[in-house]
């Protein structure tokens, strides 16, 4: 709610927001006056939750000036019903409404009217929604929901990508030397040990005629990257956070990155990662069945250096195909050098769906699978080039 609406709320009148009109009649007993008070905009705030939350009785948004919210019967004005959440609400509930007046009240006209589309706050879950009707969403209303989506992405790049670079460039920056000057980069142990000759014993110090430094310049195409994405509708939050990582690869000059999104068939997503990372998410269709076997087979053409490719498989390991053959080859990816994860869900979620049984015969593989915030993926990406013990450094991060 609204930080002063917060502030002014009186302990009768949140609760009568909280539990609805329902609830009037017990909480006007308690209340001064035996009535409840509300004001002017909690009586919006309230018909804007009750078109969501409420009962039949309540189904629809109450006239502005009515006592009690929900009281009406006619059709919500949707363009109006987003206005006042947007309005009275702070951001993260108004994904939680958002979301929730598609799931319980099926309103997915809020994607699909450019109007009505513009005035919606993107999330995670709700450009999900999108992806997954985009087969569907009316020419006129194509733009404002590429618009949206970007907006998204824009704003998962400008959360992760710092991270993310500053990851990969520690892991495979400490290679050669440059003369150039920089602290942060100054390579304390060669400095010391190539001027230990000019050691002066009375001031007991070393006077360096050299300052060494690590070379920050990064050879191009050094690692190979493929993110491989489980696009089943059951991992959609993944999927995004997925796709927007690999476009962050993609960007870096050292590495190699190649996107592969698969259900029972494969796309291959790598030029729109490169070009555009929106052209990426609507190029992927989320629902259908999973066949992991048939996309790890598809993407050993791209191990050139098995010990210079790390491979990530975002999935929940529900698999439809052939179980064997994808165990067997993850195993062999694995005895030929390649750095091999499975992200079981890469969200902010709680503890994810997946098949336990499939998951335990991986790691017992070698190949570690765990949960993954966003945030903590910069870290096992860096100790995965580093050639770490991922199941180690996941269980220290607090993935496992």
């Amino acid at each position: 709610m609204s930080n002063n609406a917060e502030q002014k709320f009186q302990p009768a009148a949140r609760w009568r927001l909280i539990l609805g009109q329902e609830a009037e009649a017990s909480l006007s007993q308690q209340a001064p006056g035996g009535v409840v008070e509300l004001t002017e905009e909690e009586r919006i705030m309230d018909a804007a939750l009750a078109a969501i939350y409420g009962g039949e009785a309540e189904s629809g948004a109450a006239p502005a000036g009515s006592k009690g919210a929900g009281s009406g019967r006619g059709a919500v004005n949707l363009s109006k019903w987003l206005g006042d959440v947007r309005s009275l609400f702070p951001d993260d509930v108004v994904s939680v409404i958002q979301n929730d007046a598609m799931e319980r009240k099926g309103w997915k006209q809020l994607l699909l009217e450019p109007e009505l589309l513009a005035s919606v706050k993107p999330d995670i879950a709700l450009v999900g929604t999108l992806l997954s009707l985009k087969g569907k969403i009316p020419e006129k209303t194509k733009d404002t929901a590429r618009m949206l989506v970007q907006s998204l992405v824009d704003e998962l790049v400008k959360l992760l990508e710092t991270d993310i670079r500053q990851a990969v460039t520690g892991a495979l920056n400490k290679r050669q030397h440059s003369p150039l000057p920089s602290l942060s980069g100054l390579d304390w142990k060669l400095t010391i040990r190539r001027n230990l000759k000019n050691y002066d014993p009375k001031r007991r110090i070393v006077i360096p005629e050299r300052l060494y430094y690590f070379d920050r310049s990064r050879r191009s195409k050094e690692w190979t990257i493929i993110v491989d994405i489980d696009q089943s509708g059951s991992m959609a939050d993944s999927v995004i956070w997925a796709s927007i990582v690999a476009s962050i690869f993609a960007s870096i000059p050292a590495l190699n990155t190649r996107v592969v999104a698969f259900d029972t068939e494969i796309v291959d997503l790598t030029e729109q990662c490169g070009d555009d990372p929106v052209d990426m998410l609507f190029g992927i269709q989320l629902g259908g069945g999973t066949d992991i076997h048939k996309s790890v087979k598809y993407c050993e053409q791209f191990i050139e250096e098995p010990r210079k490719t790390l491979f990530i498989l975002v999935s929940d390991l529900y698999e439809n195909g052939n179980q064997a053959g994808f165990v067997r080859r993850m195993r062999e990816l694995r005895e030929a050098g390649v750095r091999t994860m499975t992200l079981l869900a890469l969200s902010d979620q709680g503890k994810p769906s997946y098949d336990e049984r499939l998951a335990a015969q991986l790691t017992r593989d070698g190949t570690p699978c765990f949960a993954c915030t966003p945030a903590l993926l910069p870290a096992l990406v860096e100790g995965a080039l580093k050639g770490q013990d991922l199941a180690g450094l996941a269980k220290r991060l607090g993935a496992l």
